[in-house]
């Protein structure tokens, strides 16, 4: 470092202790006492217009041109910037969309709210929400979300007359991040509700998933980059939103919030995605607020905002009362330019690492410039200067990290994070019994600071990521590599050991299946889906007594997550089902249902009975009446499809058949029976081109020993003795060079 740069750093830290005792003062205030004093506004008086608030996943603000940016044009957002007042600073408070909607959405921080991942959390029942709120003063409200991780199970819906998170159903296999819908379809459904009001007092709240992960834009934006493509798409669905207002008389009137729930790393600091970092690119959102009659457009405000000051905002230019309990703030003030709002540090938090691969946590706190971040190796940013935040001053203004690890550290006092049940005695000895000695958690409670640093492992965190990818193009043989090597240096990565045992499962090796569920369940021995999985496993094996056993365990686990549990149970009576107990399945699908009021067991599993006893007109009636219910979801059940497709087959209704035989195989494509079923309908109605191409899907999508072999003898069965030896060659050829399947 040059002497000037030491110099120019010595005058920032002698500033930076000055002005400190204000920051960590008003950091402490923030964590013990609420806001008192709030009163009615009517500076907007905008209680007889409608209320959108509009979040776009995963939006970085430095990749807007209002903010700077010129790599891709957005004039929908450019044109609601000058209409509206831009926020220069505004923060989230997790790099994780359901934790950082739920901050939105109740003026809460995570802590307070308790929802702290996408996964195993969920909106507490009761939890005040600002639907809720403006419900209470006779406005319509509407939410309208793009993804999995907002559907209704999670109690986000709570406060909204109509809440759509009916996603087209999706492959088991995609992850909770990749089941999304398309942001023209949600923008279809809030623009039909819309349509439907009579009343323009009402509120919206419409979530697109664009640019989130994976970036594929449509054609005609292909010339960006394909997350900046996404971005362009995201602007134009948002440029039709505000159309229709127009064209319906109601933009002058509404009031629109724009903005983000987190970034995305794109490789800053080594994080391509997000929820690990707590830096920039993942915490530095777009905030823009439109108020009626456009009233201070083009305004931009350069004071440090965040989520949790949106609730606040909204009831107060509504000329609302804002909860006393809420340390958020309203932000008219700064809108307006009447005045500054109350100083406080921004919090946030990034939990991933630890619940899903055992590494520390890390949480910030962004004030007066500064941002510091919390880690076993603290860090300090001067923000204006370092925007891109690479000189860590931790070391050399210790004064300063020390009154922000303090602040920090009494804003979350006493805020435990929420860690694995214990496990009792009487599991103890069931697990024991089951051969399981270890049954600790996977991360032990308490501080993180003494769990390996993120940024340290952030070589880790891409070859995971890159190795998910190779799961995704069938490449299971490397991806298994991938996931060893992962685990050699990180025993404790939970996700890691699921993703071994699926790549396994798929790689036709069960025996790898069952040793890395094994280890999650020493991991963890309260892991439900670790339970079911090895459940799954001994079933395809027919040891009928080990899947029980663990599936039974799998459901006394699951009781916080009501999918999971209906599954377990929905195993169980798989299970009677092989032992042709039909009392006993008829009853475990009822426990499936009581569990997941949307998993219709009940009804699969009788016509899994008819179909058994050759009643096929009456198991076509229960397999139909199982479809149309699963229609109201984003899941279905495995096999259901085969099923269906079996019977229509038995009764000669072929075409049907071979719709739902494809269904089940673009849902389920290691299902190898259903590809020897669809290949034999095809071979029936004497269509040679549909059985090549079947098969030669089958050998492509489950490229293992067990799936060549059964295309081997589909071949041999239907009379084709030398195609049945090409395939036999090609695996023998694979195996002996021990490369993964095509």
């Amino acid at each position: 470092m040059s002497a000037r740069s030491r110099s120019d750093h010595a005058t920032a830290a002698r500033g930076g202790r000055a002005r400190w005792s204000g920051i960590a003062a008003a950091v402490a205030l923030a964590a013990v006492a609420a806001t008192a004093g709030w009163g009615w506004w009517t500076r907007d008086r905008a209680a007889d217009g409608p209320i959108v608030l509009i979040s776009i996943d995963t939006l970085r603000a430095d990749h807007l041109p209002a903010y700077g940016y010129s790599n891709v044009p957005t004039p929908a957002l450019d044109a609601l910037a000058r209409d509206g007042v831009l926020f220069e600073r505004a923060y989230s408070h997790s790099p994780q969309t359901l934790p950082a909607h739920t901050s939105i959405l109740s003026g809460r921080l995570p802590f307070e709210h308790g929802v702290r991942d996408n996964i195993g959390f969920a909106v507490k029942p009761g939890e005040r929400l600002l639907p809720g709120m403006l419900r209470e003063r006779g406005y319509a409200t509407a939410g309208v979300v793009s993804a999995y991780v907002l559907r209704k199970d999670v109690g986000l819906d709570q406060g909204f007359d109509m809440y759509d998170s009916a996603l087209a159903i999706q492959s088991p296999e995609l992850s909770v991040g990749q089941v999304q819908r398309d942001g023209a379809e949600s923008l279809a459904i809030a623009e039909q509700w819309i349509g439907r009001r009579q009343d323009p007092r009402w509120f919206l709240f419409l979530h697109l998933y664009e640019p989130h992960k994976p970036y594929a834009p449509p054609a005609r934006f292909a010339r960006y980059a394909p997350y900046d493509g996404e971005i362009a798409y995201a602007d134009e669905l948002v440029g039709r939103l505000v159309a229709d207002l127009k064209a319906r008389g109601l933009y002058d009137r509404a009031t629109i919030v724009l903005l983000a729930d987190h970034g995305e790393g794109l490789g800053d600091h080594g994080e391509l995605e997000h929820g690990v970092f707590l830096y920039n690119e993942t915490t530095h959102v777009p905030l823009i607020v439109k108020r009626p009659g456009q009233k201070a457009g083009g305004r931009r405000v350069a004071a440090a905002v965040q989520h949790i000051d949106v609730l606040p905002t909204i009831l107060d230019g509504l000329g609302l009362p804002v909860p006393s309990d809420l340390q958020g703030r309203s932000l008219v003030p700064l809108m307006d330019g009447t005045g500054p709002v109350r100083d406080t540090g921004i919090y946030a938090e990034a939990l991933y690492p630890r619940y899903h691969f055992g590494w520390s946590e890390l949480t910030s706190i962004t004030a007066n410039d500064y941002r510091y971040i919390k880690a076993p190796r603290e860090e300090l940013y001067q923000l204006t200067a370092d925007p891109g935040e690479r000189t860590n001053l931790a070391a050399e203004q210790p004064q300063v990290a020390s009154g922000f690890r303090a602040g920090l550290e009494r804003l979350i006092a006493g805020r435990a994070i929420d860690m694995p049940s214990a496990v009792s005695d009487e599991d103890r000895r069931r697990l024991a019994a089951l051969g399981y000695v270890s049954v600790t958690a996977a991360v032990p409670a308490g501080d993180g600071l003494q769990l390996a640093d993120p940024k340290d492992k952030i070589g880790t965190l891409r070859l995971y990521r890159e190795t998910v990818d190779l799961m995704g193009e069938r490449r299971f043989g490397e991806a298994i590599a991938g996931f060893r090597t992962i685990l050699a240096d990180n025993p404790a990565m939970k996700d890691v050991w699921h993703q071994l045992a699926n790549a396994s499962i798929r790689a036709g090796d069960l025996a790898a299946a069952i040793d890395a569920y094994e280890r999650l369940v020493a991991l963890d021995a309260t892991d439900a889906r670790a339970l079911s999985g090895l459940a799954a496993v001994y079933l395809r094996q027919r040891d009928l007594d080990k899947a029980q056993a663990h599936a039974e365990l799998a459901a006394k686990f699951a009781t916080e997550d009501r999918r999971l549990e209906g599954g377990a149970y929905e195993l169980l009576a798989k299970v009677a089902l092989a032992r042709r107990a039909p009392a006993d399945a008829r009853r475990y699908a009822e426990l499936a249902e009581k569990a997941d009021p949307t998993l219709p067991m009940a009804s699969y599993v009788q016509g899994l009975l008819d179909h058994a006893a050759g009643r096929y007109e009456a198991a076509l009636a229960r397999f139909q009446e199982t479809l149309r219910r699963l229609d109201e979801t984003s899941v279905t059940l495995t096999e259901v499809h085969y099923y269906t497709a079996d019977t229509l087959a038995r009764l000669g209704r072929n075409a049907e058949a071979e719709a739902q035989f494809r269904e089940e195989v673009t849902l389920f494509p290691a299902n190898l029976q259903a590809w020897a079923g669809l290949a034999m309908l095809y071979r029936s109605q004497g269509r040679d081109d549909g059985v090549e191409r079947t098969i030669g899907s089958m050998v492509q999508n489950v490229p293992t020993a067990e799936g060549y072999g059964l295309g081997a003898r589909l071949w041999t069965m239907f009379g084709e003795p030398a195609r049945a030896a090409g395939l036999q060659r090609e695996a023998a050829t694979r195996e002996t060079a021990g490369r993964p399947p095509r």
